[in-house]
């Protein structure tokens, strides 16, 4: 799967609609295979963003969870590290 794709659901603070937006984008290029549609395939593209975006934003919204929610800078650390062991 695309590794730009980052996990949205139980953070504090919640994913922002724009956070949301820039996955499904993610999702439709790499469905897509393309980083920028022709014209001829653009209402296509924007309209399939739209629309994961807005199931995405439902998923998240309704998800439930008993632990307690991530902190986004730990998790940051925590990739930023993973990183560097990986690359190093």
């Amino acid at each position: 799967m695309c590794r730009n794709i980052k996990t949205l659901f139980n953070f504090e603070p919640p994913a922002t609609n724009d956070e949301v937006h820039d996955a499904a984008l993610q999702f439709v290029r790499k469905l897509s295979g393309s980083t920028k549609p022709s014209k001829r395939n653009e209402h296509a593209f924007n309209h399939a963003v739209e629309a994961i975006a807005a199931v995405a934003r439902e998923l998240i919204d309704t998800l439930e969870t008993a632990q307690e929610p991530r902190n986004r800078e730990e998790e940051a650390a925590k990739a930023k590290a993973r990183s560097a062991l990986r690359f190093a």
